[in-house]
């Protein structure tokens, strides 16, 4: 059982600028993944969600460190295919419950699973231990949290707006935020780190 450091902070501003950061070195690939990952997604929702959203992290996990990343690396993430769908599906069950009893507790519930698809890729966690491991994070700070989704939600949205192929660049900063503030709080499993390259 994973165990969250105490007094941990959102850094919503930090973690949106260094994804962004991260995505402008490479926006060519990143929009073509984005791409891919918004098609695939459309074609067969919540079943390809949760792996292709680990796949994501899988390809900026690579470029954070110096990694050769490719487009293929959005697949790896049915590597973990049984776990990222069941976590998928449990997320978003409890996200339209939360929805359900007046919109803000299914915001909290959103923001609370956000780092469960790096814990099922980076510490190979099954789906249940790594909802746990992202609710430890998260409860230190609700409101933070709450407010660094919400803000990720408004950089697509404004994505969209920007002639639609906005998105495509949008859905890269905000997965890239996630990794990077994963990144920070929790570190890479060395590990996984290795195994990377395979």
């Amino acid at each position: 059982m994973w165990s969250a450091p105490s007094g941990i902070q959102s850094r919503t501003g930090h973690w949106i600028g260094a994804g962004w950061d991260l995505v402008k070195q490479d926006f060519g690939t990143y929009f073509i993944l984005a791409l891919l990952f918004s098609i695939l997604n459309a074609m067969v929702p919540i079943i390809l969600t949760g792996p292709l959203i680990a796949g994501f992290h899988i390809f900026c996990m690579k470029k954070m460190l110096g990694r050769r990343a490719e487009l293929a690396d959005l697949f790896k993430g049915f590597n973990f295919f049984i776990p990222t769908l069941v976590a998928s599906l449990l997320i978003s069950l409890f996200t339209c419950v939360g929805t359900a009893l007046c919109i803000i507790p299914g915001l909290v519930v959103a923001a609370m699973y956000k780092f469960t698809y790096l814990f099922i890729v980076d510490k190979g966690m099954d789906f249940w231990p790594a909802m746990q491991a992202s609710h430890s994070i998260v409860k230190q700070d609700y409101f933070g949290f709450t407010m660094f989704l919400i803000v990720m939600v408004l950089v697509i949205v404004l994505g969209a707006i920007c002639c639609i192929v906005g998105v495509f660049i949008a859905i890269p900063v905000t997965i890239a935020a996630i990794t990077v503030a994963y990144r920070e709080i929790v570190g890479f499993d060395e590990r996984t780190v290795a195994a990377l390259d395979s």
